[in-house]
């Protein structure tokens, strides 16, 4: 009897701390959608599928290396923040990289070192965006890929990611070609 006074309310604290952290994680990208600022980020191709998680655009982006001065400051898998601005075209851009988050703006992103090169007498760090992945309906997947790929092969395309930024985080929203959404653009060339 005094057993089950003890389970049963263990029992529901567990239950209720399971939902507490998906809920909460949903809540969270769901403010950053709803309250971060939008950035365009200009992408490059590539392109597979995940069985577990579903087909997705896997997008790479035109800056993800910044120049420093010392190489040696800047070990792999050290986390980074990325500075943004905006350029006279409308897209985003890194204007600076640091080692702990700014106090002077709230438009950057945490990222992580992936390698430091030396090429024609500077150093360069290399990082990956944490919004590199566009999952998409399984239906719509295939021909969206197929778009994507040839927008990247047109140099008279524009193809770009648009991700909202808050206080670090970042949340992708969705991939334009030419300003039309993907999922749009999938939907007309089925009519």
């Amino acid at each position: 009897m005094k057993l089950s006074i003890i389970i049963v309310p263990a029992f529901i604290l567990v239950c209720l701390a399971q939902l507490y952290v998906p809920i909460s994680m949903i809540r969270n990208r769901e403010a950053i959608l709803r309250y971060g600022k939008e950035f365009k980020f200009l992408t490059a191709p590539i392109d597979p599928s995940d069985p577990f998680r579903g087909k997705y655009i896997v997008l790479n982006f035109t800056q993800n290396i910044f120049p420093v001065e010392d190489a040696s400051a800047w070990p792999e898998d050290k986390v980074i923040y990325l500075h943004l601005q905006t350029n006279q075209n409308g897209f985003a851009t890194i204007s600076k990289i640091s080692q702990a988050p700014p106090a002077d703006t709230i438009d950057y992103i945490a990222s992580k070192v992936e390698y430091v090169s030396h090429h024609n007498g500077r150093n360069h760090v290399f990082f990956q965006f944490p919004f590199d992945r566009f999952y998409m309906e399984e239906s719509k997947a295939y021909e969206a890929e197929l778009a994507y790929t040839a927008s990247q092969q047109d140099t008279t395309q524009q193809t770009y990611a648009l991700v909202r930024v808050k206080e670090g985080e970042a949340v992708l929203s969705d991939v334009l070609i030419n300003g039309v959404p993907i999922k749009e653009m999938v939907e007309r060339q089925r009519q």
